[in-house]
């Protein structure tokens, strides 16, 4: 039997495929094309977005990116991930009016994944024990069936909120605080 080895791409490959339509993730080199996750998951994930940067912008406090800025994660073999939402603390980013054309080089300090109908439990999960490993304090898992929250911290600490909970920015943005039912409510 003769095995073929898959070509591994780089992250500097991957920004010149989305500029010709590709979309994706790199994981240790692999391509994993992704699709996008329609109107519910974009109208969260801006409802998210939004309320982080109501609260970090005017504190100075740090940047908030969406799921096409993308994370670098890992070098030889390349891993860039792209979280629905992400915070950037202030210290962990380039001073401000910096301009980073590639992608994010810091680990963010929350990331926010929004699970699709098609992903299982477990499929979620697994992504927010991945970006703790990868140093991130805080993922918050957002399931908008169920409108609820799961709270993933990087002491191991997990814990899902209903709709009525409070979800808040732990030690990350201490002081940001919103109802769970807040990020479903767009309009």
């Amino acid at each position: 039997m003769t095995m073929t080895k898959t070509k591994l791409i780089t992250a500097d490959d991957l920004l010149r495929l989305y500029s010709k339509g590709v979309r994706g993730e790199l994981i240790r080199g692999e391509l994993y094309e992704t699709m996008p996750s329609g109107q519910e998951h974009g109208e969260i994930a801006m409802q998210i977005g939004r309320l982080l940067l109501n609260f970090a912008a005017p504190r100075r406090l740090g940047r908030v990116m969406g799921s096409d800025a993308g994370v670098w994660l890992e070098r030889d073999p390349d891993t860039v991930r792209e979280p629905d939402v992400a915070f950037f603390a202030a210290d962990n980013m380039p001073p401000p009016g910096a301009r980073v054309r590639g992608y994010a080089e810091a680990v963010p300090n929350l990331v926010v994944e929004i699970a699709s109908p098609s992903n299982s439990a477990r499929e979620v999960r697994d992504k927010a024990q991945m970006w703790l490993s990868f140093g991130v304090h805080i993922v918050w898992v957002v399931y908008p069936a169920a409108r609820a929250v799961e709270l993933h911290t990087v002491d191991g600490g997990r814990r899902m909120l209903a709709e009525s909970d409070t979800l808040d920015g732990g030690d990350v943005l201490p002081g940001f605080s919103c109802r769970v039912g807040d990020i479903f409510d767009v309009y």
